[in-house]
C-alpha cells in the first residue's frame, strides 16, 4: 500500500504521464517479482561503471520480451 504510493511518486516526479504511471502500477501488481530481478540488474550495472539511463536501457532491453506480456 504504502510501497504503491511511494512508487506513483517517484513516476510522477520523473515526469511520467498519469495514465501511464497507472499502466506501469499495473504491470507491477501482476508480475513485482520481475520488476525486483530488473531494479537489482539496474544497480549492477550502475555499481560497474553504467551510466543510469544506459543501464536501465540495457536491462529493459532483456527483458523486453517479458514487459510486453505484462503490458497486454
Amino acid at each position: 500500500m504504502f510501497q504503491d504510493f511511494f512508487i506513483k511518486k517517484m513516476l510522477k516526479r520523473q515526469g511520467v504521464p498519469d495514465g501511464q504511471v497507472d499502466q506501469l502500477m499495473g504491470m507491477i501488481k501482476k508480475n513485482p517479482e520481475l520488476f525486483k530481478k530488473i531494479a537489482a540488474e539496474i544497480q549492477a550495472k550502475i555499481k560497474g561503471g553504467m551510466g543510469q539511463q544506459e543501464a536501465a536501457m540495457a536491462v529493459m532491453k532483456d527483458h523486453q520480451a517479458e514487459l510486453r506480456k505484462l503490458a497486454e
